[in-house]
């Protein structure tokens, strides 16, 4: 018997050995992109033009970052902008997808099974960019508002599904202790429902953290005033202005010195770190809820 708890003892702890060495491994090829990207935006255009990527800075400049920085207040205001709607487009969209995902998982509620495959439907069938266009500016009037940027991603079916799965997962005896105890159904929602559901709460507010985040198409159909520019607009213009500023000097058969000091691939690295750097922050604090069974133990046999 010892030898056989020895035996298991050891297989564990090889087998974490070897967990940890796999998983560290894979985490390491996942940064590499990432170390480039950094890489190459402290390099010199010329030295990435002529050698490719690397992993560490050739020539480190800072080039490509003042000419992101060339006017702090624009690209400030940018942030801004892309930081406020994604606050208050994620707090709507998790309370807009909690509250349809319980009330659809609810077996006390008649068309459930209706207003699921209304959703589902809207899934399969578009009716188009033009007509939403149409929708967007004539009817509702939401040119250049920041609403236009707000209501398109507001509601997404899939993070509805997932919630509605995961909120059906939810024991019914919590639901009939509360009714019990005297609680309507808005106290469920907010006292039983809400903490039990953190997990998928955390999970979809990423979702949509992340589409507000990277969200320029709305920005582009909706938006002409350039002091209402998300972040993500205002920086694909940039890269856009620049080539069409080299384009222009290229045609011009002059100026191949300026045509060559103007920098792009640099530019667009650091671009890319200007606008993923501070949403990455948020993955720590949605990650733990990932894989935590909250609603395990909780009700006894």
């Amino acid at each position: 018997m010892a030898m056989k708890k020895k035996k298991r003892r050891t297989d564990i702890l090889i087998f974490n050995i070897t967990g940890y060495i796999v998983t560290g491994l894979v985490a390491l090829l996942c940064l590499v992109p990432f170390v480039m990207i950094l890489s190459a935006s402290f390099s010199e255009e010329k030295l990435i033009l002529k050698e490719g990527f690397s992993l560490l800075p050739r020539n480190f400049s800072l080039e490509a970052y003042r000419t992101v920085f060339e006017k702090p207040e624009i690209i400030g205001r940018a942030y801004l902008v892309t930081t406020v709607i994604t606050i208050i487009g994620t707090i709507l969209g998790l309370t807009l997808t909690s509250m349809t995902g319980y009330v659809l998982q609810r077996k006390d509620f008649e068309w459930r099974n209706r207003f699921s495959f209304f959703f589902y439907f809207t899934t399969l069938f578009s009716g188009g960019i033009v007509p939403y266009y149409i929708l967007m500016v004539r009817y509702l009037r939401l040119k250049d508002s920041y609403l236009a940027l707000i209501l398109p991603l507001l509601f997404n079916v899939f993070n509805l599904i997932v919630m509605k799965n995961y909120m059906n997962g939810i024991p019914v005896a919590f639901t009939e202790a509360a009714i019990i105890d005297g609680c309507g159904d808005f106290s469920i929602y907010y006292r039983i429902i809400l903490p039990l559901s953190k997990p998928v709460l955390a999970t979809i507010g990423l979702f949509i953290t992340l589409a507000y985040w990277n969200d320029w198409y709305n920005s582009m159909l909706y938006i002409n005033d350039d002091s209402k520019y998300t972040l993500q607009y205002f920086l694909y213009m940039r890269i856009n202005n620049i080539e069409a500023y080299k384009k222009i000097i290229a045609q011009s058969g002059g100026m191949a010195g300026s045509f060559i000091e103007l920098p792009t691939q640099t530019l667009r690295m650091a671009l890319t770190v200007v606008v993923t750097g501070p949403i990455i922050f948020a993955y720590p604090f949605a990650q733990k809820y990932f894989v935590k069974g909250i609603t395990i133990g909780a009700i006894k046999g």
